[in-house]
């Protein structure tokens, strides 16, 4: 006889565990000390088995019904609704676990150790933790929508970072990708967004690039009274346009100084490949100098306030903006840009330019060629490049024109 709600809840405890059924096999366990457990006895391979329904009466009877009609569904489809039921709360689990923020950490172990330069490190811990953190961190990866992305994007878009919101849709895109592909979500909700945000206004790096500027600006830096590793780094960073961060981190390992050469390992190099430089006269004295400066450190360029860390990734361009140079003029990076616009002016080849910049070549074969074939020219190029600003720096001549060969 099948159950009523009143019998369910006058059901009380006895000296022995009891049973009130349902039909079906849905039956209400009742226990000594009152708590009332719904269960379902079912045969699934020959075996006779229980599934757990819940408490009454957080489990009503109405619902106790339903769960034990699904279970029957499964059995006729061949399915043991205790396994489903174990694989459902698993699942449940995980989901409940794998939160975005959990997977962000798993993908930046992982490139960290695939070697990614510390700044890109540094860079994208930022934009994971602290801007996508606050609203995404906790929260199931596959439970989160395009919508709410939408809106931390569009937060920031407000704010004027265009760039920084179109580089985040890109990096959660990113976390999404691992979690589908390690079974934690289905899809990747930031393909939806494709052109939701608009387009980042160009900004182009500062750079003095008229040559009697830019020989002030060199005269100002043999001039600079502040730390000498500072002033070494900035002639550096001009003798050899590398990138300030390239040079902020060489090391005295990666130098050989009797075939003047600069070898940067691929993991500090932006596009993750070696990268060699030619060393000209001028920077092999810059070198000399520095070293008086810090013998016992294995940096070149170390921190005034210590010798193992680097100088900050902010001081060459403070140390600019104390020399009266506005950041709408120049900056550390704007070295490369000044030197790729003369040294093209100038009529030199393009494609030693672009190989002495250490730019990503896109084909394959001309790669391997550009290493292989210009370090000669490159050889060559540095030096002149060298020369010329100490030319710079000298200054016109009395007829007002620069002195050049």
């Amino acid at each position: 006889m099948a159950l009523s709600d009143t019998a369910c809840r006058s059901a009380k405890g006895r000296n022995s565990e009891y049973k009130l059924s349902d039909g079906g096999g849905l039956y209400l366990l009742v226990k000594p000390n009152g708590a009332r457990l719904w269960n379902q006895a079912y045969r699934f391979g020959n075996k006779q088995k229980k599934l757990s329904h819940g408490a009454y009466p957080t489990v009503g009877l109405a619902d106790a019904r339903r769960l034990r009609d699904e279970a029957k569904k499964l059995l006729a489809s061949g399915i043991d609704p205790s396994a489903d039921k174990k694989v459902r709360k698993i699942a449940a689990a995980v989901a409940t676990e794998s939160t975005f923020g959990g997977i962000a950490a798993e993908y930046l172990a992982r490139i960290e150790d695939d070697g990614a330069a510390p700044s890109t490190l540094t860079k994208n811990k930022w934009m994971l933790q602290d801007l996508a953190g606050p609203s995404l961190g906790a929260r199931p990866i596959a439970e989160i929508t395009a919508a709410e992305v939408l809106t931390l994007l569009q937060d920031i878009e407000r704010s004027g970072r265009r760039e920084t919101a179109r580089r985040l849709r890109s990096l959660i895109g990113t976390v999404f990708r691992l979690a589908v592909s390690t079974l934690r979500a289905t899809n990747d909700p930031t393909q939806m967004l494709r052109g939701a945000l608009k387009a980042p206004k160009v900004q182009h790096r500062a750079a003095i690039t008229d040559e009697k500027r830019l020989g002030a600006l060199l005269a100002s830096i043999d001039l600079y009274d502040g730390w000498p590793t500072l002033r070494c780094a900035l002639q550096f960073t001009a003798l050899t346009f590398a990138r300030p961060g390239e040079v902020r981190g060489a090391t005295w390992d990666e130098f050989d100084l009797e075939g003047a050469a600069w070898h940067i390992d691929g993991k500090r190099t932006k596009v993750r490949r070696p990268h060699d430089i030619p060393l000209s006269r001028q920077a092999m004295n810059v070198l000399r100098e520095v070293k008086e400066v810090a013998r016992a450190s294995k940096l070149v360029f170390p921190s005034i306030r210590s010798n193992v860390r680097p100088l900050s990734e902010n001081a060459m361009n403070a140390a600019l903006r104390r020399m009266g140079f506005t950041q709408e003029e120049m900056s550390a990076h704007g070295f490369r840009s000044a030197a790729s616009s003369i040294l093209n002016e100038r009529g030199h080849r393009s494609d030693v330019i672009e190989a002495a910049l250490g730019h990503q070549e896109q084909n394959e074969i001309r790669r391997a060629y550009n290493r292989a074939t210009y370090w000669p020219e490159r050889v060559e190029l540095m030096q002149v490049w060298a020369d010329e600003l100490d030319r710079y720096k000298r200054g016109p001549t009395k007829s007002g024109s620069l002195i050049f060969d």
